[in-house]
């Protein structure tokens, strides 16, 4: 009889039953209002003047008329160089401990994003939140003592002046509660390994040390992860070294792409929870088992603004444009891209995060992450955003029986005419050709505005296959492996043209 685990289920049932849901519209509302207050006396509080819009009737129409929305380099560089380079007090009282270096997907140079005392309590809490939901899911009282392997970045931090950076990931597991060290693998010493292929060889040599209830990590990478541990222990699925392996808590991206592949790895059922911690904080995380959208953590110290997604919001450079409107939680309908703005207690002021969420039901503030607002593929007025693309693969993968858990495309000239050329990531043996004119005829019958841009200067689809392993070979000379770093999904001309070099010689090497 597991009793530790049953007293801590039932201490979080427990907690779950006597902890009052909120109201989202009013948690939000008393958020904005605590992040105003508290940066009231700083450089940006002052110069946008947040008394005033403390003192005014509306604090909500206000501070949207006053304060701009902001890219990363527009915040940084107004804003945030002046805290790297040692001031104090610039968008938030005192000055941060850490600086979440920020792989993203796009430009080889890390971001450097604050990470404040009070985001950092704010993620702890969240986790939390995130631990407690687990009882609403059918798990058993014996999987509370089990352990839960985080596969993130380094925690061995690196010292810049009087700054610890890494990424969140990093940074996250480096500053885990002191209860939760008994749980936690791979274990400091292995964390610390900065060497993404070292760490998992270190995985795969201990997996037989552990007992594993729980993965939490980016698709891409978990799935690296455990076939490198099937591999190394001669094993058929994941279950044989861990046969009380019940719950994948997923996020950074979609994991639809890799559910086939996943599959193949597991032996048993696994449920996989979505959660959406990203380099400016945590934002959402799956609360229950009836769907896979995520619930927005509305009283945590992050305040939501909503623009809707429309070619006209966003300028070339990927920025918003300033008269773009933005909507509160209250003013959201269902089935609609946003793109999602923030404004936290790490000092990121009306800040363009990068994603596009829609909302599956907003009485509950659940949302699902659509895309990114630089991979949105509107060359020649498509239109597809990366939902469109991965539902468009998801049917492919239905129709031939394959798997398709990687892809990137770009929009490119052959004979001066536009093409999207599409790069699959599968090992499946296929034509090519059948492959591009199914792909079109899915796009057609899903999204109007591709149909007609198909009938107009889009001319057509070319799909190249490749071994889905080249996918994170590309990220790690990018930028580095595991982690936080995601895949590009849509790319420039030229840097397509650096992708299908890498290809190239990949093919060539193997």
């Amino acid at each position: 009889m597991p009793i530790l685990g049953s007293i801590l289920k039932s201490a979080i049932d427990l907690k779950n039953t006597i902890e009052s849901s909120g109201e989202a519209i009013e948690e939000q509302k008393d958020v904005l209002v605590q992040l105003l207050e508290t940066a009231k006396h700083t450089d940006f509080g002052k110069q946008y003047d947040f008394e005033a819009i403390l003192a005014s009737d509306d604090i909500l129409d206000t501070f949207r008329r006053v304060v701009p929305y902001f890219d990363y380099h527009q915040l940084h560089d107004s804003w945030w160089h002046k805290i790297i380079d040692g001031s104090e007090n610039v968008t938030w009282p005192g000055a941060p401990s850490y600086l979440a270096l920020s792989s993203g997907t796009t430009g080889k140079e890390s971001k450097r994003i604050p990470v404040t005392d009070a985001m950092l309590t704010s993620i702890k809490a969240a986790g939390i939140k995130q631990v407690t939901a687990i009882s609403n899911f059918d798990l058993p009282a014996s999987f509370f003592e089990k352990g839960i392997l985080m596969l993130g970045s380094s925690t061995n931090l690196e010292e810049n002046e009087e700054f610890l950076e890494g990424e969140i990931s990093g940074i996250s597991a480096s500053n885990i509660p002191y209860w939760f060290q008994t749980y936690y693998k791979p274990g400091e010493e292995i964390a610390q390994i900065d060497s993404w292929d070292e760490r998992v060889l270190a995985i795969a040599k201990r997996a037989k040390d552990w007992d594993i209830g729980a993965l939490s990590g980016i698709p891409s990478w978990i799935e690296l992860m455990l076939e490198k541990v099937i591999e190394y222990n001669k094993l058929k699925t994941i279950h044989d070294i861990w046969p009380n392996l019940q719950v994948y808590t997923s996020g950074g991206v979609a994991f639809q792409p890799y559910a086939k592949s996943f599959e193949k790895l597991f032996g048993k059922h696994v449920h996989i929870i979505d959660t959406y911690l990203a380099s400016e904080g945590f934002i959402a995380y799956q609360e229950r088992p009836e769907t896979d959208a995520m619930k927005l953590i509305t009283d945590n110290g992050i305040f939501f603004e909503f623009i809707p997604f429309q070619p006209e919001y966003v300028n070339q450079d990927g920025s918003i444009a300033q008269d773009a409107p933005s909507l509160t939680i209250d003013q959201v309908t269902t089935d609609t891209d946003y793109i999602l703005i923030i404004s936290t207690n790490a000092g990121a002021w009306r800040y363009l995060i990068g994603d596009t969420i829609e909302f599956s039901d907003v009485e509950r503030a659940e949302i699902r992450i659509t895309g990114r607002t630089k991979f949105f593929l509107n060359v020649v007025g498509s239109q597809l955003s990366v939902q469109k693309m991965n539902a468009a693969l998801k049917e492919m993968e239905k129709k031939f029986d394959i798997e398709i858990p990687e892809f990137t495309l770009s929009a490119t000239r052959i004979n001066d005419e536009f093409h999207h050329h599409w790069y699959l990531g599968t090992d499946a043996d296929m034509d090519n050709e059948a492959l591009a004119s199914t792909l079109d005829e899915i796009l057609k019958d899903a999204n109007k505005n591709y149909k007609v841009a198909r009938s107009k200067a889009l001319k057509g689809i070319k799909v190249s296959t490749v071994d889905p392993k080249i996918f994170a070979e590309w990220s790690g000379k990018q930028k580095k492996k595991g982690g936080q770093v995601k895949m590009e999904l849509v790319m420039s001309e030229d840097k397509f043209a650096e992708w299908e070099a890498f290809v190239e010689e990949q093919n060539q090497i193997s």
